[in-house]
């Protein structure tokens, strides 16, 4: 029943969708495609959308796209609603310290002139055959917002950060469902809110997401969609744990055997905590795969536009992770 039910979902949604003999794996992996990333990436980068800062009106209205895109495929909420809200404080601006989420933190804060905002992360599921084990996947959907004191363009629309992310999320999310198999273990798509902030959003949710323990894998996507070298197209690094080399293994193996045009910079890494949201996980000996394309000029920048974004190397990198969490989510060991 389950298996149907999803496949008449994935038919009506995988637009170049093939009615012959596949492996259900393979059957999910044609489904991710150019047309779908542009689509997700241009909205969310829009100027209409102000730059997606945390907490404000257009960090809320890509929530509220993401929420939908979740229900029109199907993905059910993890919890009671696809929302979980959390409130983050500082101190008064010209103490110029950064937004805390931990509640001892947060009790010192009050006592004085402080900041508050509300922020909310986007958690959907697809609930595996071991409810006892989850895999995750993330990437945080907020930016910098916008600076009226700018001369001239005055949005950081954040295409590559990391709207460029959110769009794999999505595009992984609609691949499980066109497998048409439930996996072995729960998948958990999140997108967290808050990062630019300092890892609000996954901070909160490792706080007080009461599986933790039972977590097994978290994959993370932080910018994916440039070049820092031009003469380099097909450049991606690849952080992962590395006291789990399989993950390493998986992405070599994939490469060749699905023709992606990727030339990974392989990183194993003893516990990832730098650089975004996999640190959340990293810090709780959580093993993580995290996909990157480096820095560029238009990082943290009003110019981080769609029009620059490398969309053959961001298909390549959404089907390369969409095996990996195929593995995550499957495999009885790792």
């Amino acid at each position: 029943m389950y298996r149907k039910a999803i496949s008449l979902i994935a038919l009506s949604l995988c637009l170049n969708f093939v009615l012959q003999a596949q492996a259900p794996k393979e059957q999910g992996l044609q489904c991710i495609n150019k047309q779908t990333a542009e689509a997700h990436i241009s909205f969310l980068a829009d100027d209409e959308l102000e730059g997606r800062e945390a907490g404000f009106q257009g960090g809320r209205i890509a929530g509220n796209y993401i929420v939908s895109t979740l229900k029109q495929l199907g993905i059910s909420p993890l919890n009671d609603s696809y929302f979980q809200p959390f409130e983050v404080y500082n101190r008064e601006r010209q103490k110029r310290q950064r937004f805390q989420v931990d509640p001892d933190s947060i009790a010192v804060i009050k006592n004085g002139v402080h900041q508050r905002l509300a922020m909310r992360n986007v958690l959907g599921k697809i609930e595996g055959k071991n409810k006892d084990e989850y895999v995750i996947v993330g990437a945080h959907y907020d930016h910098l917002g916008f600076d009226p004191m700018l001369d001239g363009d005055q949005i950081y629309n954040g295409a590559d950060d990391n709207a460029s992310g959110v769009s794999a999320v999505l595009q992984i999310a609609r691949a499980f469902v066109a497998s048409g198999v439930q996996p072995e273990r729960t998948i958990v798509f999140a997108f967290w809110d808050g990062e630019e902030k300092g890892l609000l959003g996954s901070k909160y949710f490792t706080q007080n997401f009461p599986q933790m323990k039972l977590v097994k894998g978290y994959l993370n996507f932080d910018m994916i969609g440039r070049n820092n070298d031009e003469a380099n197209p097909t450049h991606v690094v690849y952080f992962y744990t590395e006291a789990h080399p399989v993950f390493g293994d998986w992405l070599k193996n994939d490469i060749i055997k699905y023709k992606l045009n990727l030339t990974p910079n392989y990183r194993p890494w003893d516990k990832p905590v730098g650089g975004s949201d996999n640190a959340s996980f990293a810090r709780l000996n959580i093993p993580v795969i995290w996909y990157h394309t480096d820095g560029h000029p238009d990082y943290h920048m009003p110019s981080d536009h769609v029009e620059k974004i490398n969309w053959n190397k961001l298909v390549d990198i959404t089907k390369a992770a969409y095996l990996n969490l195929w593995n995550l989510a499957n495999e009885s060991t790792y």
